[in-house]
């Protein structure tokens, strides 16, 4: 297309609310919380990959609850123990668990707290 028509195009589209930042941070954030179980880390990492403001970014964090985080953190914490049950050395274990949590984006004082009461 000429560069006319897709600027044409790209302000009618911000004008009529299609193309929207904010909006498209907040059902990111609640999206990829619920569907995906991310952390806040890995949520923002993604959106700034995205050159998402910080403003935005902070707005798409109101989006998840408190509770809602700390269950879905404790939830699937569990679902990983579980399926961790055949690994024998208490240490791999550990160490299983806490890589899981940290690369889905948890924050790592949630990952020790819930590694070390675990495994006393």
């Amino acid at each position: 297309m000429i560069p006319d028509a897709i600027d044409l195009i790209i302000s009618g589209l911000i004008q009529e609310n299609y193309l929207n930042e904010t909006r498209f941070s907040q059902a990111f954030a609640r999206g990829k919380f619920r569907t995906k179980k991310w952390g806040k880390n890995r949520i923002v990492r993604e959106l700034k990959m995205r050159n998402i403001s910080a403003y935005n970014i902070k707005l798409a964090l109101k989006e998840i609850s408190d509770e809602e985080y700390l269950t879905t953190f404790h939830d699937l914490a569990e679902k990983r123990l579980k399926q961790l049950i055949s690994e024998k050395n208490i240490q791999k274990k550990r160490k299983k668990l806490a890589d899981y949590l940290l690369y889905r984006g948890w924050e790592s004082h949630l990952v020790w707290e819930v590694v070390s009461n675990h495994f006393r």
